[in-house]
């Protein structure tokens, strides 16, 4: 039942010092801070503090930014938050997972990104078949297959000589391209 604090600034030269009195405020135990941008979620002290959170401690943070910038980071965060049930307060955003509106409030952040998840991809596709008629796109192109290497390799890897990782690795190929070869190979040799 710790209270834990995370604070971040983007740059070497912001001070945390507003961010630290509120943690004082809130008397948090254990504070993992760092200056680093939030763009991704690759951060030292993100990671560690994730690591640390145990089910019944509170994370608090100054606002939702601080945490992560982007809305597929922040949600894969609070996320891990639930699983570990650790509840969250925001003191900027006045949330506070414990309660019932707190809990509203983040599952309208998980229904936004979700909306923007899904025009992300309807845009994408849009552009493909777009740039589709007008001769443009032409999808990715096969990885070139040495067919007489395949075959003697096949041949080892039915008889049991080889491993289907050791096959793969010798082609050059990654499982779901190994795998698709490997029917497609089976129809030449039928």
């Amino acid at each position: 039942m710790g209270k834990i604090g995370y604070i971040r600034v983007s740059t070497e030269h912001q001070e945390t010092a507003r961010q630290e009195a509120l943690m004082k405020q809130y008397q948090v135990e254990r504070i993992y801070a760092e200056k680093m941008s939030g763009k991704n979620a690759d951060r030292p002290e993100l990671k560690a503090m994730l690591e640390y959170v145990r089910e019944g401690d509170t994370l608090y943070i100054e606002s939702i930014s601080r945490l992560g910038r982007s809305t597929r980071d922040l949600l894969n965060i609070i996320d891990v938050l639930q699983r570990k049930q650790v509840t969250l307060v925001s003191s900027k955003e006045n949330i506070d997972t414990n309660t019932p509106q707190g809990r509203f409030v983040l599952s309208i952040f998980a229904a936004l990104s979700e909306l923007e998840r899904e025009q992300t991809l309807q845009r994408q596709r849009e552009g493909i078949a777009i740039a589709k008629s007008q001769g443009k796109y032409k999808g990715r192109q096969p990885i070139p297959i040495d067919w007489v290497k395949f075959g003697q390799l096949y041949e080892q890897w039915q008889s049991g000589n080889i491993t289907a990782v050791d096959f793969q690795k010798q082609m050059g190929l990654q499982a779901n391209t190994f795998y698709r070869r490997i029917r497609e190979y089976k129809r030449k040799i039928t």
